[in-house]
């Protein structure tokens, strides 16, 4: 049984619908068929939270979103980062913020920081205009590079930087 037949036999379509996205056309009735099919689902958190994640892998995400975007091709995805401290000050509004970020070569190291940390200073930059965007609050964020060899390879490590699932 080929790939389509056996797609086919474990979700029988209602409705084929031809769609050009670069020509934008189809896309409503794809809308419309969707709507028509979507069953309602039991909610997995009250209504006044959007996500179930903790305000620390968030904002990990955040900083781990723009490391990635800005470095590519440069920095393979075996980077994590931790978020260390984050605790809103008494006397004013402002969010401190502690972030380290770890890699598993020395060498990745060096362009993560960049040439009189340029880089750390853009990616850190970015993510504080996140972070102040989602937490409605000003930020001070402060980011470290460790390398921490074959991290990904090692269960504690990958649990203490979130990317278990907390399982």
């Amino acid at each position: 049984m080929g790939t389509i037949a056996k797609l086919n036999a474990a979700h029988p379509f209602t409705a084929t619908i031809p769609v050009s996205v670069t020509e934008q056309d189809g896309i409503e009735l794809v809308e419309e068929e969707v709507m028509a099919l979507a069953q309602p689902a039991p909610h997995f958190f009250p209504d006044e939270k959007f996500t179930d994640q903790p305000e620390r892998v968030l904002a990990a995400e955040m900083i781990r979103e723009k490391i990635l975007n800005l470095l590519r091709d440069e920095v393979p995805h075996g980077i994590a980062v931790s978020i260390e401290r984050m605790k809103e000050r008494d006397d004013k509004d402002l969010l401190d913020i502690d972030a380290t970020i770890y890699c598993e070569r020395e060498s990745h190291k060096g362009i993560l920081i960049g040439k009189n940390g340029t880089m750390l200073r853009r990616i850190a930059t970015l993510a504080r205009k996140d972070l102040e965007r989602f937490f409605y609050i000003q930020v001070n964020l402060q980011c470290w590079v460790k390398v921490k060899e074959d991290w990904r390879n090692k269960e504690g490590l990958i649990h203490n930087f979130g990317l278990d699932n907390g399982e």
